[in-house]
């Protein structure tokens, strides 16, 4: 297991600590974090840009979150949705969320005083999520629907002695009924004849059996609100004051620690071929873990480059199907660069080399690197 950290802008990875796959991954991932800020506030000036810790739920507990407050950490967190403050937080419904700026969604917010300190909580419901719960909930429903249906036929086609018997059963067969489903019941006599044909009118029953006929709806409004509640989900921090970091970038902030992920993406890539090499010793590990995120730093550190310099020029390269960009990935920018060769010319003692199948995009995208890298291809910028 790899632990790794990476920086808000570039996705640059800063700092990396092979794991024991058999740890907690809590107490590892504040370990890590209470490492990495302690250093950078050591040596990093304090006038610089305020510096936070990003990560998922898998980080957030009180522990944790008590030991951050302790070190003076800030940081933004999501927070999982299984707590039972996270639950409440949630079902609140109040009377106005606030639009996000970009019209993605809503989102409110509220001050929690917990256990390991006060912290902010910004809930967020997008449309996006919105609409994907909606989905996986009319699967459900319908699953649902179809199961209970068929669990109160057959019991209709129960016979009981007596009323109590058949609304005791009907209570028992109602234990795990979804809170979208709303069921009707009524009991029914029905009176059995020993003797053959049509019974007289006035003729008693010799005895009577009871039945439970149920009526089955969906209830649109619990539906809707399961939407609602499925679609949000909490992303806290312990930067109360909403001048130094405002509720929308609580939430911003935290959508962009994808670097992390991205990162782990490009080391699992087989193209990388990292599954290749096998070792066994914990000392061989630590060292092909480096070597990894060192190739991933420098890949990163040319991606930032190029970006950075289309941004600053308003200039584009062709992405991969020919529409322009300012934000190529260096893994495109390199099989852009597939098929240029050197040629080795040999006369007499001396030797000339020449780069074949230079395009001018390739010489527009080493010109935006720098002149050093125009050496490399042996062309002046």
């Amino acid at each position: 297991m790899l632990g790794l950290v990476t920086t808000h802008d570039g996705d640059l990875p800063i700092f990396m600590r092979p794991l024991d796959g058999n740890s907690s991954d809590k107490e590892r991932i504040s370990a890590m974090v209470t490492a990495v800020m302690t250093q950078l506030r050591e040596t990093l000036e304090e006038e610089q840009e305020e510096r936070l810790a990003v990560f998922d739920s898998g980080g957030y507990s009180e522990a944790n979150m008590k030991r951050y407050n302790e070190a003076k950490i800030k940081w933004i967190s999501r927070v999982p949705e299984t707590s039972t403050e996270a639950k409440t937080a949630v079902e609140e419904e109040p009377t106005e969320w606030q639009a996000l700026s970009d019209g993605s969604g809503q989102y409110r917010t509220c001050i929690r005083d917990l256990p390991q300190g006060k912290e902010r909580w910004v809930i967020v419901r997008t449309k996006a999520g919105e609409q994907a719960a909606r989905v996986q909930m009319e699967k459900k429903v319908k699953k649902a629907k179809v199961q209970w249906e068929k669990q109160l036929w057959h019991l209709s086609k129960q016979e009981f002695a007596c009323q109590s018997d058949a609304e005791t059963a009907w209570k028992q067969a109602m234990k795990g009924k979804p809170a979208f489903l709303t069921v009707s019941s009524t009991s029914q006599e029905e009176g059995h004849y020993q003797h053959k044909g049509r019974p007289k009118k006035d003729g008693a029953p010799d005895s009577t059996a009871w039945h439970v006929m149920s009526t089955l709806t969906v209830d649109q409004s619990e539906v809707e609100a399961q939407i609602k509640k499925q679609a949000s989900f909490i992303v806290a921090t312990n930067v109360l004051d909403e001048q130094r970091l405002s509720h929308e970038q609580v939430y911003l902030t935290y959508k962009e620690q994808g670097g992390v992920e991205r990162g782990f993406r490009f080391l699992k890539d087989p193209l990388f071929l990292a599954s290749s090499v096998a070792v066994s010793k914990p000392e061989r590990v630590m060292a092909l873990s480096f070597i990894m995120v060192l190739c991933l730093l420098v890949y990163r550190l040319a991606e930032h480059l190029l970006r950075r310099q289309l941004a600053s020029t308003s200039q584009t390269v062709p992405n991969q199907i020919n529409q322009p960009t300012d934000r190529p990935t260096m893994r495109w920018i390199f099989q852009c660069f597939e098929g240029i060769d050197l040629l080795h010319i040999r006369v007499g003692l001396r030797e000339h080399l020449q780069v074949l199948g230079l395009q001018p995009l390739h010489q527009k995208i080493l010109r935006l690197l720098g002149s050093a890298y125009c050496q490399f291809y042996f062309f002046s910028p």
